[in-house]
């Protein structure tokens, strides 16, 4: 029976001292972690809202594309498609201000279906770019204290294993968001109650991430 000690046991197998530990740091939270710092460092403190009013549409897609470049969280052929989709000034300006309403610490379904209409706008000339990965990652990597990374098949396989009804579609929405928002509370909240309390939602991707991958198994 799936219950989040048995998931959590599973998790200090590979990472003894849980998300304390130094394996668990340089494989799984140091890289994302920097990626935030190099957010908050070349986008943020007003500079992405600056850079907005200033028309700087192409540079804002640019500091945002070289930051995630340097994570593996997204597929390559992701990468280069997102690349390709905000070369030009409309689709670097569909994306800069479709990524500002995004973090916006306003009403979460609006803006998040802003950003989500602003990707499927995007020119995909080569590859999809329309996908969970592409439309989860930046927020996330800006604000990893309100936004969670969807991988689907890895977390769907993790949600399967920790008993949590995840309300799945393939197609970018604010219903399959919602709840994953509310499965990362919802492992949050256990993970503290057991004693080995995530920072934010970069210990609760990792941990999904260790809990649906085939790299864990």
């Amino acid at each position: 029976m799936p219950s989040p000690a048995r998931c959590h046991r599973k998790f200090v197998r590979f990472f003894h001292d849980g998300f304390k530990d130094e394996t668990y740091r340089a494989w799984e939270r140091d890289y994302k972690a920097n990626a935030h710092a190099s957010w908050k460092e070349r986008l943020g403190s007003g500079e992405l809202e600056r850079m907005l009013r200033a028309g700087q549409w192409r540079e804002i897609a640019a500091r945002a594309v070289a930051i995630e470049s340097r994570t593996n969280l997204l597929f390559s052929f992701e990468k280069m498609a997102l690349r390709d989709a905000v070369r030009g000034e409309a689709g670097a300006r569909d994306f800069a201000e479709g990524l500002a309403a995004m973090l916006e610490a306003k009403d979460r379904r609006s803006s998040f279906e802003a950003f989500r209409d602003a990707i499927e706008r995007l020119p995909q000339p080569k590859s999809r770019v329309f996908t969970w990965p592409v439309v989860t990652v930046f927020p996330f990597i800006a604000q990893p204290s309100r936004h969670v990374f969807l991988k689907p098949n890895v977390t769907r396989a993790a949600a399967l294993a920790y008993g949590f009804d995840f309300h799945y579609a393939s197609r970018p929405n604010w219903e399959t968001y919602e709840s994953l928002l509310a499965f990362a509370d919802t492992v949050r909240r256990d993970l503290t109650a057991i004693g080995d309390p995530p920072r934010d939602m970069i210990d609760v991707q990792s941990f999904l991430w260790m809990l649906g991958s085939d790299e864990y198994a």
